[in-house]
């Protein structure tokens, strides 16, 4: 074999020498390039994510409260809600923006009112729902805090030595000692009194009168009495000890000096204090002072203008209350506590509250005193009551507080509210007085509000549980129990909704000719002007098809109130549902969504049994299987009812099998 040429032996060594200097460190640059950006990437994650949820989250205005504009659910009119963040809790649709008051959007929210929930009978027990009008209530303010007990310092007196001399004896000699006003409490020798006396004896003997003056005025200042001068005067002996006394009833609370000390002019020798009556100080927070009335002070014993009973506990004595009136008010906070100290004279002839024990302290406002106070200003009184809500009924979100007010039986709406401070009734009960947002007579959740809140508005999915939604698949579930819904009470309250001529009218025409239902079973009934006749329909939903064709509907009632007079079933008339353009238009779209066999099916079956209204018009139906059979409802939440009454389901769909098609022939 020949050796290769010169050339081919070239070109072999450059390639070896271009893949080593070349592609093998780009291969590993490469390498070291992948491992560079896995790492940025996994360092930079949270950078990313949240850039990319700031360009992808919708408009802060599609979300934020607007004044003018509500949200409501197409399906569902009763589902209203201030924003769009929520989905209708019923059908888990998004809600649609109309203008408040729009006549063609449903009933609109009121004023201040955030939200409106439906729930069907069962979801009401379920969640333990329970209701208190909103009435004018007895209420005080009751404010607990810390205090101590004091000595009252008006009752402390000093006991000291108005003359130099020696202690000779001490008549009470322990700290602690009882006394009672004029005992004798030491003895005092004093040079000083004996030549003092000496010179009275000697004044009076020589009919002196200005010098006898002299020394009956010194004795007189020393703490000796006029009765005790006579008697040292009748006896005509110099005394040589002066006695000193206790100047009240009380308790020695402190011995300046022992037996046998020698003692200047002036020098303390006890301290005396009556218990009779002591003061006990109390620590208010700021915000509790403006439930101290207003009013002026005493000038001379600083007593305020009002009286304010207090009572206090201590703990040596937790079951017994002792009462006091507040005395003083310092003019003051403590810079170091932030607390205002007022003072309350409790008395104390027992002697059972002693200086130095801590006691909790409750002052009561009653409503008389309440109203006096900067802060009992603005509530709503009569006749000595206050217009409030209980407290349980008040949910406090932080940025407002919610109240969710009854507006017909099982339809509740979320009201936002302006409450005054914490009172307490009689029994204890806590109450917040209402200061807008709520009237008399109104009726407000006061058990499940909370849950009423937190599973619709918080979470419209997990609302599901309570408010009637579902998976919305074909899957079985266990049946559960029902409660019946009161539709003669709901029907009453929509209809005492209506001004009282209105009323009239719609007592006397009783049914909705669209729905076939009685008029307030689905909240107030809408009037509409059909030609120089009014006429009345259950829900905005059915304006459209109620003037539409005017004379048909006044036919359509006529023809109810023969044939029905207890609750609604099933219709009974081979007639179609009129369907505007529309809701026509729904129906088909619905409809279009089930598979070809199952489309047929619910052609054939036309209405839905539980809501009767004409499958599609809700959206995609649900097929639901009742004791072997398939049946079609318009939605998910209608599960649970067609349950609960299989038989009388299966009845109804029968039925409507018998009445005319609900689509136009030849509607595909």
């Amino acid at each position: 074999m020949s050796a290769p040429a010169p050339a081919a032996r070239t070109r072999g060594r450059f390639a070896r020498a271009f893949r080593l200097m070349i592609l093998v460190p780009l291969a590993r640059l490469r390498f070291l390039f992948v491992l560079g950006a896995i790492g940025a990437l996994i360092v930079k994650w949270d950078d990313l994510v949240a850039r990319y949820e700031k360009f992808t989250r919708p408009a802060a205005g599609a979300s934020a409260i607007d004044p003018d504009h509500e949200f409501f659910c197409p399906m569902h009119p009763t589902v209203v809600r201030d924003t769009n963040k929520d989905k209708c809790p019923i059908c888990f649709m998004p809600l649609s923006k109309r203008k408040k008051g729009d006549a063609g959007g449903g009933e609109p929210l009121p004023a201040g009112t955030v939200a409106r929930v439906q729930l069907s009978p069962y979801r009401v027990a379920l969640a333990g729902v329970r209701t208190v009008p909103v009435a004018f209530v007895a209420l005080a303010r009751e404010l607990v805090t810390v205090g101590t007990v004091e000595f009252d310092e008006r009752r402390l007196k000093s006991v000291s030595a108005r003359v130099k001399g020696r202690l000779d004896t001490l008549r009470v000699n322990q700290t602690g000692q009882t006394v009672r006003a004029g005992d004798a409490l030491a003895e005092l020798y004093s040079p000083e009194l004996v030549v003092t006396v000496q010179n009275l004896l000697d004044a009076r003997a020589g009919a002196n009168e200005v010098g006898e003056k002299l020394a009956r005025d010194r004795l007189r200042l020393w703490g000796i009495d006029d009765a005790q001068v006579e008697q040292i005067a009748r006896a005509g002996k110099p005394v040589t000890h002066l006695t000193i006394r206790s100047p009240i009833d009380g308790h020695v609370i402190k011995k300046y000096v022992r037996e046998g000390q020698y003692v200047e002019e002036g020098g303390p020798l006890f301290d005396v204090a009556d218990l009779s009556t002591v003061w006990v100080q109390a620590q208010l927070y700021e915000e509790d002072i403006a439930f101290l009335p207003a009013g002026a002070h005493d000038p001379r014993s600083g007593r305020p203008g009002f009286d304010l009973k207090v009572t206090a506990s201590t703990r040596a004595f937790p079951g017994r209350p002792f009462a006091g009136t507040l005395s003083f008010l310092f003019p003051h906070v403590d810079a170091e506590t932030r607390t205002l100290t007022v003072r309350f004279e409790v008395p104390n002839a027992g002697h059972e509250l002693r200086p130095g024990t801590t006691a909790t302290v409750t002052l009561k406002l009653d409503h008389d005193l309440l109203a006096r106070t900067p802060a009992g200003a603005g509530l709503l009184a009569r006749d000595g009551k206050i217009l409030a809500v209980p407290e349980t009924a008040v949910i406090d979100t932080g940025a407002r507080k919610l109240v969710y007010r009854q507006a017909l039986p099982d339809t509740f709406d979320g009201v936002a509210v302006e409450l005054g401070p914490k009172l307490s009734a009689a029994d204890g009960a806590t109450f917040y007085p209402v200061l807008s947002g709520l009237a008399e007579g109104d009726t407000v959740v006061t058990a499940g509000s909370f849950l009423i809140d937190a599973e619709t508005r918080l979470n419209p999915a997990l609302g599901s549980t309570f408010i009637g939604g579902s998976s919305g698949g074909k899957t079985a579930s266990a049946v559960r129990p029902t409660t019946p819904d009161d539709k003669e009470t709901k029907v009453a309250a929509a209809l005492a909704k209506l001004p009282p001529a209105d009323r009239k009218l719609a007592e006397a025409q009783a049914w909705c000719p669209v729905q076939r239902d009685k008029l307030g079973a689905m909240g107030v009934p809408v009037k509409v002007k059909a030609g120089d006749r009014t006429l009345f329909v259950c829900c905005e939903a059915c304006r459209a098809e109620a003037e539409a064709n005017p004379a048909a509907m006044f036919e359509r009632v006529d023809e109810l109130n023969r044939t029905r007079t207890g609750a609604p079933t099933a219709p009974t008339a081979p007639t179609a549902p009129i369907l505007s353009g529309e809701r026509l238009a729904k129906v088909v779209s619905g409809l279009n969504k089930l598979a070809p066999d199952d489309r047929k099916r619910a052609v054939a079956q036309r209405m839905c049994p539980v809501q009767e209204k004409p499958l599609g018009l809700m959206g995609k139906p649900v097929e639901l299987v009742l004791d072997g059979k398939p049946v079609f409802l318009c939605c998910a939440s209608c599960e649970d009812d067609a349950r609960a009454e299989s038989k009388e389901t299966l009845k109804k769909v029968e039925g409507y099998k018998k009445l005319p098609p609900v689509l136009p022939e030849g509607q595909p």
